[in-house]
């Protein structure tokens, strides 16, 4: 394995692969749902826990993790990562009670949170900035697979052995990746110590768990006094944490202000929370409107949903290749154009009757304008972040599209609650209702689209070289690499 150390494919293939379980594990749980209410005897609003208590966790942890990578290493945290979340798998599957399950999702959250934003300071370490597009394109294709393979493994899993096994097939795979973290994967260090930013932890965990717990829990509390003095809370911890981390900028903050000066990398975050908003906005009430009104099994939806995905795999690396030589910019205004196309041919092809295959069409422009935008996006955001605040910009990065996944799945879900309602009462059969409900929808999804495509134009050309640094006070911070 020698000649394979520090190889950057080699790297790709193992951070992918610990990638991969972590979005596998945020949609394979769904189908199981009705398994684990029954094996377990637990009501639904406990099953329910164990995707909202995961999700939670990875949301929160992200950016504190991110630094903690500056602080150890990258592959180290990586690496602790995968065993936090390979344990925590093997306790979900063995788990004996409802609410020893639940435990076990968020250890696992608190897993996939410790090795999420490694992977892309990783990628940015090992890559140089001309086939970065296309690493990442790769790791966006990943995440297509994960995302594809999720409803129908856990179906075959379900169907042949047991729900456990949707928890316990992802053992094998976290002790190979783990041993090849060790085997190929570069261990890179900073070249001097530094400051844990322990007040800005607490700070920030807590507003993002407020926010992300009051918009997940917000429909089923009603959105009353309790749900609204928890985002209050969040808005004023979030206040606060801003600005303590004005006060330490020249100290090693969690969030370097340096990086929200640099347009592109801002513009880049903003269209990352946009296009998880989008992508929920669109994915949820389609997904619901295969199985409650055309009557589609979870595994039938799925696969419903499978060219959108094969067609990002594919396009994906391209994308970012193509980003590489040209910028980013017209990419992505042909992704979110796509996107949006294929969102419209979806509404207007919806009907109470309509055959599953005629969706075809509309799921290949979504997984095209998909496939053009992901690799892009998070090449241009970190095309000119410098090495020493790569973990930084990842944590950013990945705490905003965990917020916008949230954001989506909180907005859409009372969209399709409140509308659904308000047709049913006006005396349609619930067939009309639910595709009535959809074309309110989709304006959601399209609106934000519109919104991120601003955010686009507002990339800067590229230059012809990387920065080194956002200011002095950082420049000493660049990173160095023991094999």
């Amino acid at each position: 394995m020698r000649k394979w150390r520090a190889n950057p494919w080699a790297v790709l293939v193992t951070l992918s692969l610990g990638f991969f379980m972590t979005l596998l594990d945020l949609t394979i749980v769904n189908i199981a749902i009705p398994d684990m209410m029954s094996g377990l005897g637990a009501s639904l609003d406990q099953t329910l826990w164990t995707v909202s208590g995961y999700a939670l966790a990875l949301s929160v942890m992200i950016i504190s993790a991110s630094r903690l990578g500056d602080l150890h290493g990258p592959r180290t945290l990586f690496a602790a990562g995968l065993t936090v979340f390979t344990l925590a798998s093997v306790a979900c599957g063995l788990a004996p009670t409802a609410t020893a399950l639940i435990v076990a999702r968020v250890v696992q959250g608190l897993g996939a949170a410790l090795l999420t934003p490694q992977t892309m300071t990783l990628i940015v370490a090992v890559f140089p900035a001309d086939r970065r597009g296309t690493a990442l394109g790769i790791w966006g294709m990943v995440a297509g697979l994960a995302t594809l393979t999720g409803p129908t493994l856990g179906g075959v899993l379900v169907s042949a052995a047991s729900w456990r096994w949707i928890f316990l097939v992802n053992v094998p795979v976290g002790i190979a990746a783990l041993a090849l973290t060790f085997l190929v994967v570069p261990d890179i260090r900073p070249g001097r110590a530094h400051r844990f930013d322990l007040t800005g932890v607490l700070l920030s965990s807590a507003a993002l768990f407020c926010l992300a717990f009051g918009l997940q829990e917000g429909e089923n509390y009603h959105w009353g006094t309790g749900i609204q003095a928890l985002l209050a809370a969040a808005v004023a911890l979030g206040a606060g944490f801003v600005m303590h981390q004005r006060r330490r900028q020249d100290r090693e903050p969690l969030v370097p202000f340096a990086l929200l000066r640099d347009r592109n990398f801002t513009a880049m975050t903003v269209l990352v929370g946009l296009v998880s908003v989008a992508m929920l906005g669109l994915v949820l009430p389609f997904n619901l409107y295969l199985q409650s009104v055309l009557h589609l099994s979870a595994v039938k939806a799925g696969l419903v949903l499978a060219p959108s995905s094969l067609v990002s795999m594919t396009v994906g690396p391209f994308a970012g290749r193509l980003a590489d030589r040209i910028g980013g910019k017209y990419v992505l205004l042909t992704g979110l154009f796509c996107y949006a196309a294929g969102i419209v041919a979806i509404t207007l092809t919806a009907g109470p009757a309509t055959a599953w295959y005629a969706f075809i069409p509309a799921t290949l422009a979504t997984g095209l304008g998909v496939g053009c935008i992901i690799a892009p996006m998070s090449t241009e955001a970190m095309r000119q972040v410098p090495p020493q605040l790569a973990g930084a910009a990842s944590g950013i990065n990945n705490t905003v599209r965990q917020i916008g996944s949230v954001v989506g799945a909180a907005a859409v879900g009372a969209l399709v609650q409140g509308r659904l309602a308000a047709e049913l009462a006006g005396g349609k059969t619930y067939g009309a209702a639910f595709v009535a409900t959809l074309h309110t929808t989709a304006v959601l999804p399209l609106a934000v689209l519109a919104a991120g495509a601003v955010a686009v134009l507002l990339l800067r050309r590229r230059t012809g070289g990387r920065a080194t640094a956002c200011n002095p006070a950082q420049a000493a911070q660049q990173p160095a690499a023991s094999r």
